[in-house]
C-alpha cells in the first residue's frame, strides 16, 4: 500500500477490492442488490442498518502469501579464528561454506511475507474483484519487499468460511484483478450501478476489512468527482473523493450508494499519518466495470497511446507560456516511432484539444486518448511558439507497463560548447538565482548524463530563489530555456534578457536530472 500526502496518493495498504455486475446469474440466484433502484431521500437516512446487513454477504477478506528474498549478513571474519564462532551465532548464509571455509558472499535467504486487502463477489459462481496492487507480490512501502513472489490467495467470505483463489486477470494500469473462487454452494453477489449519475453529496457506504479487523462498515458522502491524485494524471486517474473512513486493508473493497449498487472501488486514501483523514478515493464504477468485463473473459484491455511524456499546465508554467490556466498539457519527450511523433508533434507543445474534447484537469489527455479505437485518426489542436496548430494521428496501442517503464530517455537539444563567459553567468544568476556553466564532456561524465546531452548545468543555487523552490539544484542541466535551445550560457542568458524586455515574470525551463527524461519547471525571475 501506497499512502499519499503533499501531491502524492497513497494506495491502501493491504489491498482493495473492486465489483462487478454478473453476466449471467447462476441458477436462480439473484444479486443481493437486484431490483434496487436509485432514490434521492430527503436529508439523511434513518440508519444503514438493513442496506448493511444486505450487501456485508457480498464482501470478502483477502489475504496474500509471498517469498520475499532479503540479504544475509555478510562474515566480517571469514578466514579469521572468529569465522565458527560468527557463523554459531547467527551469522553467515544459509547454504553457504559449511566445511571450514568463508562464504562471504552471503547468500541471500528467503522470508515469508503476507498482506491484506478487501474485494467483493461479483457472481454466484465465485467470481470476485479487488485491487491489482492487493494481489501483486511485495508491499509498495516495504523495499526489502521488492521482487516478492506470491504464492498464494485466500477469499474468506463474512461467515468465516476460507477459499484459495486463482487469478482469472488482472490488469496494472486500472489496478483491477479478477479473481475465482470454487464454492460447494452459490455465493452471495452484488452488481455495478451507474457512477456516471453519481453527484458530489450522494450519501455512499463503503465496506470491507481495515486493519484485518472484519467486515467495518463505514459512510459518508462523494465529495467530490473526477478527481486526479497524481502530479500529471494517468488513463485512470479520475476517482470519486468521499468522506466516509477507509483504512488500510479496505483496499479493493466496493463502495455503495444508496440503492445499493457498487459505484466505486475503494483504491486509495490522502493521508500525512497512514491514517483515515476524511479524504478517500474509489475508481468509478463506470471506468472498472469494462475493465473486469475483459479480465473476466480472460482478455487483456487494449488502450489508446499517442506517445509522449506529458505534464500539467502549472500557474507558472502558464505564465511563461503567456497561456490561460487550467487548460492543456505541455508535452515534456516524444517517443520515436509512435503515433506522436508521426503526427508531427514536438517536445514542448502545448495539446489543448484532441478529437474535439478540450484537454482540462477533468479530462486530462491520457484519459482522452486511452478511451480512443485504436487506429482511428483524430485530429490534436496543439500551440507551439503562440501559434495553433492542427495535426491528425493515428492512435496506437499502449504498450505493456514493463515496456513504458523502459521508455524516456530526454530528447538532446544540438549545439556547441560554452567556453564560459563570466558576464552572462552573472546574469543568469541575477535573474534566476542559478549559476550556470557549460555543460563539458568531463562534467557530463561525472553527473552520469549521455553525451549527446545539449544544455548547460546548474553550477549554483540561490537559496532564496524561486528556483531553489522547485527543487532545482546543482548539477542540474537545463537543456532549453522558454523552449529555445540553451546550448551554451550567453544562450540562455539572452533568452532571459528577451523575457525580461517582454514583461515576462516567469521563464519555462526543460531540465534534466542524470539519466531521467526532461521536465518542465516554471521559474519566476527575481527582480533586480
Amino acid at each position: 500500500m501506497r499512502y499519499a500526502y503533499a501531491i502524492t496518493a497513497a494506495l491502501l495498504a493491504g489491498g482493495a477490492a473492486a465489483t462487478l455486475s454478473m453476466q449471467q446469474p447462476v441458477g436462480a440466484q439473484v444479486a443481493q442488490n437486484a431490483g434496487s433502484t436509485a432514490h434521492n431521500p430527503i436529508g439523511g437516512p434513518a440508519s444503514f442498518a438493513d442496506l448493511a446487513a444486505r450487501l456485508e454477504p457480498a464482501v470478502v477478506n483477502i489475504s496474500t502469501t509471498q517469498r520475499v528474498k532479503v540479504p544475509q549478513q555478510q562474515n566480517p571474519f571469514a578466514g579469521t579464528p572468529f569465522d565458527d564462532l560468527f557463523k554459531q551465532f547467527g551469522g553467515g548464509a544459509p547454504g553457504g561454506d559449511d566445511n571450514g571455509g568463508s562464504d562471504n558472499g552471503a547468500k541471500p535467504a528467503t522470508r515469508e511475507a503476507m498482506s491484506l486487502g478487501s474485494g467483493f463477489v461479483i457472481s454466484a459462481d465465485g467470481y470476485v474483484v479487488t485491487n491489482n496492487h492487493v494481489i501483486t507480490g511485495g508491499d509498495p512501502n516495504d523495499p526489502s519487499t521488492k521482487g516478492a513472489t506470491l504464492e498464494s490467495i485466500t477469499v474468506t467470505l463474512s461467515d468465516h468460511t476460507e477459499y484459495k483463489a486463482r487469478i482469472i486477470g488482472r490488469d496494472a494500469a486500472a489496478d483491477l484483478a479478477v479473481l475465482k473462487i470454487d464454492a460447494p454452494k452459490p455465493l452471495p453477489f452484488v452488481q455495478f450501478g451507474d457512477s456516471a449519475r453519481t453527484r458530489v453529496g450522494d450519501w455512499v457506504i463503503a465496506i470491507g476489512e481495515p486493519f484485518a479487523l472484519g467486515g467495518t462498515v463505514t459512510a459518508g458522502i462523494v465529495s467530490a468527482i473526477h478527481r486526479s491524485i497524481s502530479p500529471n494524471g494517468g488513463a485512470y486517474d479520475r476517482y470519486i473523493q468521499t468522506d466516509a473512513a477507509i483504512n488500510s486493508g479496505n483496499s479493493g473493497g466496493p463502495m455503495f450508494d444508496m440503492a445499493g449498487n457498487v459505484v466505486g472501488i475503494n483504491t486509495a486514501i490522502y493521508s500525512p499519518t497512514g491514517g483515515n483523514v476524511g479524504i478517500g478515493f474509489a475508481i468509478p464504477a463506470e471506468q472498472a466495470k469494462p475493465v473486469i468485463d475483459v479480465l473476466m473473459k480472460g482478455g487483456h484491455v487494449r488502450r489508446g497511446y499517442l506517445g509522449v511524456g506529458i505534464q500539467a499546465i502549472t500557474d507558472d508554467i502558464a505564465s511563461a507560456l503567456g497561456l490561460p490556466k487550467n487548460h492543456g498539457e505541455i508535452v515534456s519527450r516524444v517517443e520515436p516511432g509512435y503515433a506522436a511523433a508521426k503526427a508531427g508533434i514536438q517536445q514542448g507543445d502545448v495539446i489543448v484539444r484532441v478529437n474535439n474534447i478540450d484537454v482540462t484537469p477533468d479530462e486530462s489527455l491520457s484519459f482522452i486518448v486511452s478511451n480512443l479505437p485504436i487506429g482511428s485518426r483524430v485530429p490534436i489542436e496543439l500551440i507551439r511558439h503562440n501559434q495553433h496548430i492542427t495535426v491528425t494521428a493515428v492512435v496506437g496501442e499502449r504498450p505493456p507497463e514493463d515496456q513504458l517503464a523502459a521508455l524516456g530517455g530526454a530528447d538532446a537539444d544540438n549545439g556547441d560548447a560554452d567556453n564560459g563567459q563570466s558576464a552572462q553567468s552573472k546574469a543568469t544568476s541575477s535573474a534566476l538565482g542559478l549559476g550556470l556553466q557549460a555543460l563539458t564532456p568531463r562534467i557530463a561524465q561525472q553527473l552520469g548524463i549521455p553525451a549527446t546531452v545539449r544544455g548547460v548545468v546548474i553550477g549554483s543555487v540561490d537559496s532564496s530563489s524561486d528556483a531553489a523552490s522547485n527543487g532545482l539544484k546543482r548539477g542540474d542541466v537545463i537543456l532549453s530555456i522558454n523552449q529555445q535551445p540553451t546550448a551554451t550560457v550567453a544562450a540562455a542568458a539572452q533568452i532571459i534578457a528577451d523575457a525580461q524586455k517582454a514583461g515576462r515574470d516567469t521563464v519555462l525551463l526543460l531540465v534534466q536530472r542524470g539519466t531521467q527524461p526532461g521536465i518542465y519547471i516554471g521559474v519566476k525571475l527575481q527582480k533586480k
